[in-house]
């Protein structure tokens, strides 16, 4: 009897390998390896300062003085077939603020889709757009005139325009009242069932973790762990993923001093 052979598994979304950024005198990422699963929310944690939004422009592509590998949907970060690919929305909205949502909207697909030919397109996608992140009601309004947590909104809306295989979104929901954060969070949840995006989103509040499908905790420019939050919280015998991420940081801490304390032996 013959058996078909298993599938092979998809590739990854994002594959770093011995991943550095340096920056002036230090480096700010150390010697990274991971990936990232395809059509899945991979949640990148930790606190502030540890590294997360220079991950992020390395994977866009706009991060200077990355050493290593960083494949993003087989190409290297930052190749030019990757533009209309992958969206990227920074901390701070990247929205004009005396244009419309709808004016700014259609300005950035014409940037990304050109031509006469493409504006049934580019209205079809605009409009999609702007369902999506629930800014109907203000399409025609100034994005100067609208709250921060709107203009977030507003700067994923652009990054949804191409239908983007992978979202880079960098603390998407600072600043946002709790029903909007559970809103983007079903978006998110929603084109990564639907559409089978990959997500990469960034947080330093921890109680995001739980709607992740994988986690990369972060500390010091450093990747703590790599696992499902269930996992996580399995390996360190505790209740959620704060306290598995206070358990990691304390047993890295306890590591690295016995480390320097052999060593200074040693000398």
């Amino acid at each position: 009897m013959n058996y078909a052979s298993p599938a092979p598994p998809p590739p990854a979304a994002i594959h770093a390998d011995h991943l550095t950024v340096v920056r002036g005198p230090r480096s700010v990422l150390h010697d990274l390896s991971f990936t990232v699963p395809p059509g899945r929310i991979t949640g990148l944690l930790g606190p502030s300062g540890c590294g997360k939004s220079t991950l992020m422009r390395a994977v866009a592509g706009t991060q200077a003085k990355v050493t290593g590998t960083l494949d993003v949907l087989g190409r290297p970060a930052g190749h030019p077939a990757l533009r209309t690919r992958v969206g990227y929305v920074t901390q701070a909205p990247s929205v004009y603020a005396d244009l419309t949502v709808r004016q700014n909207l259609a300005y950035f697909a014409a940037v990304l889709d050109p031509g006469r030919a493409a504006a049934d397109r580019r209205r079809a996608n605009i409009t999609r757009a702007i369902t999506d992140v629930d800014l109907t009601t203000h399409a025609d309004a100034p994005a100067g005139s609208l709250s921060g947590g709107q203009r977030s909104r507003v700067s994923l809306a652009v990054a949804l325009l191409g239908t983007p295989e992978l979202l880079v979104l960098d603390e998407p929901t600072v600043g946002l009242d709790p029903v909007l954060r559970r809103d983007l969070w079903q978006l998110f949840h929603d084109l990564a069932a639907t559409r089978g995006t990959t997500l990469l989103v960034s947080s330093h509040v921890m109680d995001e973790a739980e709607r992740c499908d994988r986690l990369l905790l972060m500390r010091e420019g450093a990747i703590l762990a790599d696992d499902t939050p269930e996992a996580l919280r399995t390996r360190t015998g505790t209740e959620t993923v704060e306290a598995a991420f206070l358990h990691l940081v304390d047993a890295a801490t306890t590591a690295a001093r016995t480390e320097a304390n052999v060593k200074e032996r040693t000398r």
